[in-house]
């Protein structure tokens, strides 16, 4: 068998993806995405074991009482006491530590925690390598009061949702955005999801850092490569893994429905 056949689904996309920007080079990809380097439809990003959780971060979760989580909770490599959800905020799933530190409730498993964080890393380069955009730069970053179908959306600039967002679209439609600076969504303003989409096919790959504004409502998985930050009274259907922090302040946090 050879080395290839061996790879996990989602290190011979990765793979596949640096080939094609090898051969294509840095200037082959236009507005619109006219090199087709990739399948139509688009694939899901493959989370692995990155996503059984809701919230995963590398060095730890704050959180203003009382949010509430519904699907596992991890941090890794920092220890657990770097986890400041209680118990009874966390339902439907378990909150994971790499040590005996950490809500009295958690479970301790290192192997877990090690995988499930390098499987976050090898879904954010996936996401950040997919080339071929069908729109670059939509808005010059400002989405709000936009309608969006399926695709792979890139920008250079930071991403502002000012004002509702709705996606639509069938349930097997992809939604992959490329965000290579900040990713901040106003108060009170919405990510809709219309049709059929799915929010566990929504994919934000955000380079800089994430804000989810107060009482705001968002849809997707979010990676970011930095620190996510939901204000007071935010929620999200969908996913917070963070390379860096996630900080909560009385949220609603609900894992997708696969």
């Amino acid at each position: 068998m050879s080395t290839f056949t061996q790879l996990s689904p989602s290190r011979k996309r990765l793979l596949g993806a640096l080939v094609v920007v090898g051969i294509l080079g840095a200037g082959s990809i236009g507005v619109g995405g006219a090199v087709a380097a990739e399948t139509t439809p688009r694939a899901a990003v493959d989370l692995g074991e990155a996503g059984t959780f809701a919230v995963l971060s590398k060095s730890g979760i704050t959180d203003v009482y009382a949010s509430s989580v519904s699907g596992n909770v991890g941090v890794s490599p920092i220890t657990g006491a770097a986890i400041h959800l209680t118990c009874p905020e966390v339902s439907n799933g378990t909150i994971y530590s790499v040590d005996a530190e950490g809500p009295s409730c958690k479970v301790t498993d290192d192997t877990y925690l090690t995988t499930a964080v390098s499987d976050l890393e090898i879904a954010y380069t996936d996401a950040a390598g997919r080339t071929t955009p069908d729109y670059i730069n939509l808005g010059a970053g400002e989405i709000g009061g936009l309608t969006l179908t399926q695709g792979l959306y890139k920008w250079g600039t930071d991403v502002n949702i000012s004002t509702d967002v709705t996606l639509t679209g069938t349930s097997d439609d992809v939604f992959i955005f490329q965000i290579s600076k900040d990713l901040e969504q106003a108060s009170a303003q919405n990510v809709i999801l219309a049709g059929d989409v799915q929010a566990k096919n929504v994919f934000w790959q955000v380079a800089g850092s994430v804000a989810i504004g107060t009482t705001a409502h968002f849809e997707g998985t979010i990676l970011s490569h930095t620190m996510i930050a939901m204000k007071t009274g935010a929620t999200i259907n969908g996913r917070l893994l963070a390379q860096t922090a996630v900080t909560l302040q009385s949220n609603t946090v609900t894992a997708p429905v696969e």
